[in-house]
């Protein structure tokens, strides 16, 4: 109960204190590189000596054409080795990938299996069984009922369709029916 709410004026003063102290922190970080790159300036580049004459120009300019291949071997050199390390880290990349087991799952394929073979599949080869699915049914004897032999010996067609035909053969399935 000891946590009171803070009221609105000040986490509006916290916040913006906050941020001007962040405004001056970030203008010294960026006076400290400003200076860091004119030391750095100063150090490998000295001041710029143009020389009067023609051949003591074309002196200055070989000896900076010979600078700038060497740094150009450099940066090639440097620009190589970045690259193997890329193609290796990407090599371990994938070997971690795969240590982790995260693999595309392969599409299941419909296999035709017995009974037998699926369990001697699951439980091994020790345990042999064998199932006969038939033999725990129940036997069952077929009753046929006198009915069922009266419509299949209906006979001839041609005959019951003769013997119904004409006022008679009507007469006769009424009377069949009542």
């Amino acid at each position: 109960m000891s946590e009171k709410k803070m009221s609105s004026s000040r986490r509006h003063y916290l916040k913006s204190l906050m941020l001007s102290i962040a405004k001056g922190l970030l203008e010294d970080e960026a006076k400290e590189k400003e200076q860091e790159r004119i030391r750095w300036v100063a150090e490998n580049c000295p001041p710029l000596s143009l020389p009067g004459g023609t051949q003591q120009l074309q002196e200055f300019l070989k000896e900076l054409h010979h600078k700038i291949d060497v740094i150009d071997e450099e940066r090639y050199d440097l620009e190589s080795k970045v690259n193997k390390a890329t193609k290796e880290i990407e090599d371990l990349n994938i070997k971690v990938i795969d240590l982790k087991g995260k693999f595309k799952k392969p599409t299941l394929r419909k296999v035709r299996m017995s009974a037998d073979a699926m369990l001697q599949a699951l439980l091994g080869s020790k345990h042999k069984v064998s199932m006969d699915l038939r033999s725990n049914l129940k036997q069952v004897k077929k009753e046929v009922k006198e009915e069922d032999k009266e419509l299949r010996n209906v006979g001839d067609w041609r005959q019951n369709i003769e013997d119904k035909s004409g006022m008679d053969g009507r007469k006769k399935m009424f009377e069949s029916e009542g």
